[in-house]
């Protein structure tokens, strides 16, 4: 059969996932649903490495982020059941985030992500591990 054939084939026969009030087409769509998106997989990254981090931790880590942005992204990653908030103090109001047992299962991924970022890095001769202080 050939790859335009497949195809077309292929989309006509898509069975719609609905999930959270969102339709998707295949499993890889709904993940890139969960992870999708610049700051989403960053935060999960953060995570991966770090175990725990605050707020206020996230936002130096992630410069360019708006507080809007991340409130929103932590809200929805906890949501989807990713990431977990525990409150540390109510006044002043401290949470501290980390990953859940779903999240974690995330772990090959990030690892990927990382390695082939650092490879695609040194084919242009930027050395991440060597010079990592300077994109601080």
């Amino acid at each position: 059969m050939a790859g335009s054939e497949f195809g077309r084939i292929f989309i006509e026969t898509v069975v719609m996932i609905e999930l959270n009030d969102k339709k998707y087409t295949c499993p890889v769509d709904v993940t890139l649903g969960l992870i999708g998106g610049k700051w989403k997989l960053l935060i999960l990254f953060h995570l991966h490495y770090f175990t725990k981090k605050s707020y206020g931790e996230f936002k130096v880590n992630l410069p360019g982020i708006s507080e809007k942005m991340l409130s929103q992204q932590l809200k929805e990653l906890e949501r989807d059941k990713l990431i977990a908030k525990t409150q540390l103090s109510v006044k002043p109001n401290r949470v501290e985030y980390s990953l859940t047992e779903r999240g974690k299962s995330l772990g090959p991924l990030y690892e990927f992500i990382s390695k082939w970022g650092i490879d695609y890095l040194k084919e242009n001769n930027i050395d991440y591990i060597k010079d990592q202080h300077l994109y601080k």
